[in-house]
């Protein structure tokens, strides 16, 4: 794992577009495709909104990519809560992707933990029985959670499922979410988290004992291939 703390967030969020770009390059070349899963929240807005940038763009051969989203609350596609709107006004309809290699992760007429398992089948027909991503952009929340995996839930244990379903009651919602295990298989993890209201929970996740029940972000493996970026309000 390696961290890099920033001065400023654009400098960070320059460094994450960069990151994407030299990734892309490096899955294409090796096997003609690049997976991705995205989050949504303020920080990967400034990035994909940096991505979509001509200085960027014309770097990246966007009809080679392939887009899954890490987590959704289960809204419609254009709530304004959901991440994949975000991300198609952002990002995807500012850049000649293949409409047939995007994945949201949401689905009218169909109950969110049927979906879960629709979902998986997308991934698997994508990736195969391995399920390696080659990107999967995270963030973490006050609390520590990353995804939808969040503190004392009964989805932090599991280990078969690549993608789940559940009604999280402190938000009186559904969530859909990516799990541990398809997490922690990808090839490269870009965590981004940054600011003062995050230093406690990230100090804990770097430092602290072992106790994902509390901190989810410790499900993720302390590998190569593993970044954080932050900054120096939030950085330990």
């Amino acid at each position: 794992m390696n961290i890099t703390i920033f001065n400023d967030l654009d400098a960070l969020y320059k460094k994450a577009a960069d990151t994407f770009v030299e990734l892309s390059k490096q899955a294409i070349q090796k096997h003609d495709k690049f997976v991705v899963a995205l989050s949504g929240g303020s920080s990967p807005k400034a990035i994909f909104s940096l991505l979509a940038t001509p200085e960027y763009a014309d770097k990246i051969i966007w009809n080679k990519i392939h887009f899954f989203w890490v987590d959704e609350r289960w809204v419609s596609l254009d709530d304004e809560k959901s991440n994949f709107k975000m991300t198609l006004e952002v990002l995807l309809n500012k850049v000649p992707v293949n409409e047939n290699q995007i994945f949201p992760m949401y689905k009218d007429g169909i109950e969110p933990e049927n979906y879960a398992k629709e979902y998986e089948a997308q991934i698997r027909n994508v990736l195969g029985a391995d399920g390696i991503f080659d990107f999967i952009l995270l963030g973490m929340g006050d609390d520590g959670h990353t995804a939808s995996l969040f503190p004392g839930e009964k989805i932090l244990q599991e280990k078969e499922k690549w993608v789940d379903a559940y009604y999280l009651k402190p938000q009186e919602m559904f969530r859909i979410t990516l799990t541990e295990p398809i997490i922690n298989k990808a090839e490269n993890i870009l965590i981004v988290t940054f600011g003062k209201s995050k230093k406690n929970a990230l100090n804990e996740v770097l430092n602290g004992v072992y106790n994902p029940e509390l901190y989810p972000l410790q499900l993720i493996e302390k590998k190569a291939g593993v970044q954080i970026f932050t900054d120096k309000e939030a950085g330990t």
